[in-house]
C-alpha cells in the first residue's frame, strides 16, 4: 500500500487547507452559531472541491476532511460527498447520475444521510414511513439518502410531500434535524443491501478522516498552550505528565489517520474494505474520545471555558465518537464480520 497523495489529491488538500485556514476563523464560527457557514461553503464550491472528489476518490476526500477537522469548519462537505456525490456516482443509474450530480458538484444541492439503519424506517411499495430522531445537516439538505430497516437505500427530496424536518441541537453544530417520513415517495439507489453497505463503509471512513483532523487541531492547540504557558518558572510542556499525555494523543491521532487512509485506499481500488472501514471508525471513536479529552485537560482551567476554541474540538470529537456507531457497537460488528456471522441480525448496524 502506498498512501502518498497523487498530484491532484495533494493540490486539492493544499487548496482546502488554504480556504479553511483563511475563512474558518474563531470569529466566523462564533457568528455562525449552530448553523452552516454559507460563505465558506460557497467558497469551497466555487473552488470546485466537492466536485473534485469524483476524481480524487475517497482517499482524496479524507485528506480534505482532515483539513476541515483542524478548523472545525461548519460546512456539509462530508455528508454531501459520501451520501450524495460518491453514492450516486457509484450506485446510481445513468439517469440519476445525469440528473443529480451536476447540482451536487457545484453546491446548489446538499445531500445528507439517515445512516446507519436502526429499524426506524419502513419501505412499502416505494413509500417510506418512520421517524429518525436526528440527521446531520438536515436543515441544509435538498436530498437525504435514507436507509430502511431492510438495508435498502432511498433518495428522498427534503421538501417532498410527507417529509417533515424539525430542527434539533446536537453536541456538534451540524444543522441537524428530526426527520419524519409519512408515505414519502422515494427513488431507490442500487439494488439490494450492497449499496447500503458500500455507502456506510465510505461514510465511516470519511468521518474517521474528519475525526483525524479534529484531533490534530485539538492537539495543536494543546501544544501551543503548554509551550507558552509557564508554571513555576518553566513551560508546562516540560512536565513529564504533560509530555506523556501529548505523546499518547499523538499516537491515537496517527492511528485514526492511517486506518482511515488504508480503508479509503482499498475502497478506491475496489478491494475488500469493510473490515478496514470498521477499524478506522473504531479508532475514530475510541482514540478520538481520548484525544479531545486530552486536548481540553492540557488547557487546564482554560479548557473549561465553553467559548474557548479547544472546546469546539471537544464537542466535535464527542459527536464523531458516537456517530455511525460507538466503539462497542463497531467492535461487535467487526467481530461478526471476521467470524462470518450474520451482520443483519438485530443489534448489528
Amino acid at each position: 500500500m502506498d498512501f502518498t497523495p497523487s498530484e491532484e489529491q495533494a493540490a486539492a488538500r493544499e487548496l482546502a487547507a488554504r480556504i479553511f485556514g483563511d475563512l474558518s476563523t474563531h470569529e466566523r464560527l462564533v457568528a455562525a452559531g449552530t448553523g452552516t457557514d454559507a460563505g465558506l461553503w460557497k467558497e469551497l464550491c466555487t473552488a470546485g472541491l466537492p466536485g473534485a472528489v469524483e476524481d480524487i476518490g475517497l482517499l482524496g476526500l479524507v485528506l480534505l476532511l482532515e483539513e476541515q477537522g483542524r478548523t472545525t469548519a461548519q460546512v456539509p462537505l462530508a455528508a454531501t460527498c459520501v451520501y450524495g456525490l460518491l453514492a450516486v456516482a457509484g450506485h446510481g443509474t445513468p439517469e440519476q447520475r445525469e440528473r443529480l450530480l451536476p447540482a451536487l458538484r457545484d453546491g446548489t444541492a446538499v445531500a445528507t444521510g439517515a445512516f446507519p439503519a436502526r429499524g426506524g424506517v419502513r419501505a412499502v411499495d416505494g413509500a417510506l414511513y418512520g421517524v429518525l430522531p436526528w440527521v446531520p445537516w438536515l436543515r441544509d439538505a435538498t436530498h437525504v439518502l435514507v436507509a430502511d430497516d431492510e438495508r435498502g437505500s432511498w433518495i428522498v427530496e427534503a421538501r417532498a410531500p410527507g417529509v417533515s424536518v424539525v430542527p434539533v441541537e446536537t453536541t456538534a453544530p451540524w444543522s441537524a434535524g428530526r426527520l419524519g417520513l409519512d408515505g414519502v415517495r422515494a427513488e431507490s439507489l442500487g439494488a439490494g443491501p450492497g449499496a447500503y453497505a458500500s455507502v456506510l463503509a465510505a461514510s465511516r471512513t470519511a468521518f474517521a478522516g474528519l475525526q483525524a483532523g479534529v484531533c490534530a487541531g485539538s492537539l495543536a492547540r494543546a501544544v501551543q498552550h503548554t509551550t507558552t504557558r509557564e508554571q513555576f518558572g518553566r513551560p508546562l510542556s516540560t512536565n513529564q505528565g504533560v509530555l506523556l499525555r501529548a505523546a499518547d494523543a499523538h499516537m491515537d491521532t496517527e492511528a485514526i489517520r492511517v486506518t482511515a487512509y488504508e480503508a479509503a485506499w482499498r475502497y478506491d481500488r475496489q478491494l475488500g474494505h469493510e473490515a478496514q472501514a470498521l477499524t478506522a471508525a473504531w479508532w475514530a471513536s475510541e482514540g478520538g474520545r481520548r484525544v479531545v479529552h486530552t486536548g481540553q485537560h492540557l488547557h487546564g482551567g482554560t479548557g473549561a471555558d465553553l467559548d474557548h476554541p479547544v472546546h469546539r474540538h471537544f464537542l466535535w470529537g464527542r459527536q464523531l465518537d458516537a456517530y455511525l456507531g460507538c466503539g462497542a457497537e463497531l467492535l461487535q460488528e467487526l467481530g461478526l464480520l471476521l467470524a462470518g456471522g450474520d451482520r443483519t441480525r438485530e443489534g448489528a448496524s
